[in-house]
């Protein structure tokens, strides 16, 4: 805890919170790259008819990449030695799918010979969360652009939310980004598509179970995985419907079928179980709440051409 507590200090000093976001509109690809939407969301919607994962690790590479230095796609680039982000045990859990979603996109972008090597890594990455969203049955919002990409990344700059972090600690995490408590409710409902590998809930389960979790839904998750589980076992954040995009997620806490301990500790916390009720009975106050959610996340570390580029591989800088 005392770490958590270090690098939540210094965490202002690692990461320009709110970058140039001043440089973000919708349409600035407008004259350059016209048909850029509809590129992206033909490319993930093929990715996703080849990997039921690709939405969800979509999602969830763009959650990844914003938390560390910012929206700059810096998560992407890859380094021969293994200092990169991808390789620090909280990203190394982040599937292919994500990122091959976000290369064919960018090969797909970069195909039409008005917008080689114009569109930034980081706001195709925006733009492909989005469209995981809708096209799992989620809400649309229109993306602001005009991010340009990070020249560097390192293992080291890594500190993401853990599941076993107090409901303080990750209230904080998120205020660091101007992110309200409403905000990491509804960043949180997120978890209505994926899935969370045995590792990260085990605990709960093991040596004792987690009296806050509902006895069926105990006794299925050790089918699933068992005390002595294989390393690839894994279950659904939601096990109600967990190809879409909706508000089972809270309801699923009102049960007390949270996967993780952080997603219990929403509905368990009395500042925060009024919102989880009202996300559960209002899908649209849900979808409300997200939209503006993924807004001001995006906002958050924006690179521009002074610090910044346009990658033409996103796996490298220029």
């Amino acid at each position: 805890m005392k770490r958590v507590q270090v690098l939540l200090s210094t965490l202002l000093s690692l990461i320009i919170l709110f970058g140039n976001s001043s440089a973000l509109k919708q349409n600035y690809y407008a004259k350059t790259c016209p048909n850029l939407e509809s590129i992206v969301r033909s490319a993930v919607q093929r990715k996703m008819s080849q990997s039921p994962v690709a939405a969800p690790a979509t999602l969830r590479l763009f959650f990844h990449d914003c938390f560390v230095r910012g929206c700059d796609a810096s998560l992407m680039i890859i380094y021969k030695d293994g200092d990169d982000e991808w390789f620090h045990p909280d990203d190394i859990s982040l599937k292919p799918a994500g990122f091959d979603t976000i290369m064919q996109a960018k090969a797909a972008v970069d195909s039409d010979p008005r917008c080689t090597n114009k569109v930034s890594c980081s706001d195709i990455l925006a733009l492909a969360a989005r469209d995981a969203v809708v096209l799992t049955g989620g809400p649309s919002w229109p993306v602001e652009l005009g991010r340009y990409d990070a020249k560097i990344t390192s293992r080291k700059r890594v500190f993401l939310p853990h599941p076993d972090y107090s409901f303080n600690v990750l209230t904080k995490m998120f205020s660091r980004f101007n992110l309200s408590m409403t905000d990491f409710i509804a960043l949180s409902g997120g978890h209505t598509i994926g899935a969370a590998s045995c590792k990260f809930f085990s605990n709960r389960l093991y040596p004792t179970t987690d009296v806050s979790m509902e006895q069926n839904f105990v006794n299925k998750l050790k089918g699933t995985c068992p005390m002595n589980f294989n390393s690839s076992a894994f279950t659904f954040l939601d096990t109600m419907t967990p190809q879409k995009f909706d508000n089972a997620y809270y309801k699923n806490l009102q049960q007390g079928k949270g996967l993780l301990a952080s997603d219990t500790l929403l509905f368990t916390n009395p500042r925060s179980r009024k919102t989880i009720n009202w996300f559960a009975s209002n899908e649209n106050a849900f979808f409300k709440a997200f939209t503006n959610a993924m807004t001001k996340l995006g906002r958050v570390g924006v690179k521009t051409a002074k610090d910044g580029e346009i990658r033409r591989d996103c796996r490298f800088p220029n």
